[in-house]
This record gives C-alpha cells, sequence and structure tokens, in this order.
C-alpha cells in the first residue's frame, strides 16, 4: 500500500524549493475550501521568469490546494482566486479546466503540472485582454474627428482657382499645336473693316495728304459685317471725291 502521507510531504518540499517565494501555507479558513488539513496558496502572474521582477503586473492569480487522504490517488481539493484583475467568470472556467487535467493525472504528484497550466492558462489571458485594448485603441483612433486644415473654400477662391486653371490648361493645349495651326490662327483672313481700314490708311499715305482721316461712326458692329466688294465700292468713292476736290483747289 502507498504511503501517502510520505509522497504528500516529499511534494510539498520540491514545490517549496522550487517556487520559493510563490508558495506559501495559509490558514484552511482563508482557503475557501472544505477542509481542516493543510492549506497552500501558489502565486501566479502571467510574466516569465527571464522577466524584471520590478515589472509591474496587471492580473495575477491565486492557486489554492489542499492533499485529501488518498491524493494522488484521488484528485487535491482546488480553488482558485484573483489577486488581481481577474474576473469571477474567468475563474470559474480555470477552476474546471485544473480539475479535469487532476483527473487526468490521478496516482502521481499533479501541484506542479496544474500549476504549469494554470500559469499558461494565465499568459493566454493577459495576452487576449492586450489584443482587446489594442482594438479599443484602433476603434478610439478611428472615431476621432478629423479636422479640416487650410484656407476655406469661397465664391471668389474658386472663381480665382477656375481662371487659374483654364489659363494653365490653354496654355498646354497652345504648346501641343503644332507651329502652323499657330501661324494659320495669326494670318487668318481679314474681316471687311480690317481690310477697309487697312487699305484707306495706305491711300492716305501714299497721296501726301496732310487732311485728317474722317471719323465714321460705327454704331454697331453688325453695320460693318458687309462682305468685301461693298466695302471696296465704298473705298473707291471716297477716293474720287478726295480726287475731285484737289482738282477744285488747283
Amino acid at each position: 500500500m502507498t504511503d501517502h502521507v510520505q509522497e504528500q510531504e516529499m511534494e510539498i518540499e520540491a514545490l517549496e524549493a522550487i517556487l520559493m517565494d510563490e508558495f506559501a501555507e495559509i490558514h484552511p479558513s482563508e482557503s475557501g475550501l472544505p477542509t481542516a488539513n493543510r492549506c497552500f496558496q501558489i502565486t501566479l502572474s502571467p510574466q516569465d521568469d527571464e522577466m524584471d521582477e520590478a515589472s509591474t503586473t496587471p492580473v495575477q492569480l491565486g492557486l489554492i490546494f489542499s492533499h485529501t487522504e488518498k491524493y494522488p490517488d484521488e484528485i487535491p481539493l482546488l480553488n482558485v482566486r484573483s489577486i488581481r484583475g481577474i474576473h469571477t467568470s474567468d475563474l470559474k472556467v480555470l477552476k474546471e479546466k485544473l480539475e479535469q487535467e487532476a483527473s487526468e493525472n490521478l496516482g502521481m504528484a499533479m501541484i506542479y503540472t496544474l500549476v504549469s497550466s494554470a500559469k499558461d492558462w494565465l499568459t493566454e489571458l493577459f495576452a487576449r485582454d492586450n489584443v482587446d485594448d489594442d482594438d479599443e485603441e484602433e476603434v478610439a483612433k478611428k472615431d476621432e474627428v478629423i479636422v479640416p486644415h487650410g484656407e476655406p473654400v469661397t465664391i471668389d477662391t474658386f472663381l480665382a482657382w477656375r481662371d487659374r486653371y483654364e489659363a494653365e490648361l490653354a496654355l498646354e493645349r497652345a504648346k501641343l499645336m503644332p507651329e502652323s495651326a499657330l501661324a494659320s490662327t495669326k494670318e487668318k483672313k481679314l474681316n471687311g473693316r480690317q481690310w477697309f481700314e487697312t487699305v484707306k490708311g495706305a491711300a492716305v499715305v501714299e497721296d501726301g495728304s496732310d487732311e485728317e482721316d474722317e471719323d465714321f461712326d460705327f454704331d454697331d458692329d453688325e453695320d460693318f459685317e458687309d462682305d468685301e466688294d461693298d466695302m471696296l465700292e465704298h473705298y473707291l468713292a471716297e477716293k474720287d471725291s478726295s480726287t475731285h476736290s484737289s482738282s477744285v483747289a488747283n
């Protein structure tokens, strides 16, 4: 028959050596377990052993156990409590998980195995909480109102921008046009009024007359949209009148 008491004492000594300050004996009344036997609490946190002990631990767990009379041939009495930052619902899930693992390890010392499992669970819980916090920060950033900067658009500023844009666009189009097209635009055919004024001016210079040009009252541009033949007849009549006047004077 296995000496359960001796095996339990050996396990307690091993846990004290391995866990050191994390392992402590507590009074049965503080354990929350239905027993008057010796009770122990192991303090667990999600940080690794290599991390700085001074680093802040946002969550912390207390794993409480007490050996039963026939342990390890039966599962120990187990309890879990939050020392810092763990919800009651999460503690219930963890306790059920540990009791299930204890049932799978009957016949051998299992407390350190349960400690390792609880620590892994706590680390996963801590990582999940960090992810949730990051998601909340991202949502908060997206919800921030973006305040536009710069000069507000008014009708005047829009019209000024449109004129500048159209001028730049015309300049770009002119750069793309062949020189022949530009030359033909500049040397386009004169209309009737432009032709008449050009010819009349040349005639005055040729005759050497000091006589001032007569003023013509052009009330409307539409009156001078006659074709070139009408303008030529008008010019010849003016020239004949001028020649007749010179002959009378002589």
